[in-house]
């Protein structure tokens, strides 16, 4: 499995607006077409993080693949109204995700 995590900005009173529209778009087939295998939402204090579990370690590529996706489109355009960029040379998710730098995992 592989995750990744994004980084942004979030007024904390858009979070049920930013959870409808996931609500809406993990209902489709388009997480299965990204091999998507969990997502979490959390704020924190004006911070937006999506942490995403995928299938295999080519969760970033298949995200690319599905960005052509007249859903992933939509779903982008519903979000930006209430996710902001955290950096300011931000062009796409990718250039959110957050640089893991340590792991650690139960042998159970």
């Amino acid at each position: 499995m592989f995750s990744t995590l994004i980084v942004a900005r979030m007024q904390p009173g858009h979070a049920e607006a930013v959870s409808d529209i996931f609500t809406a778009f993990d209902a489709t087939d388009m997480p299965q077409r990204m091999g998507t295998r969990r997502r979490e939402l959390f704020r924190y204090r004006g911070l937006y993080f999506h942490l995403q579990d995928f299938e295999t370690p080519n969760g970033t590529e298949t995200v690319e693949d599905a960005k052509s996706d007249p859903r992933f489109i939509q779903v982008s355009a519903d979000l930006r109204p209430y996710i902001e960029a955290y950096a300011p040379d931000w062009q796409s998710p990718k250039d959110a995700i957050a640089e893991r730098f340590y792991h650690w995992k139960s042998g159970q």
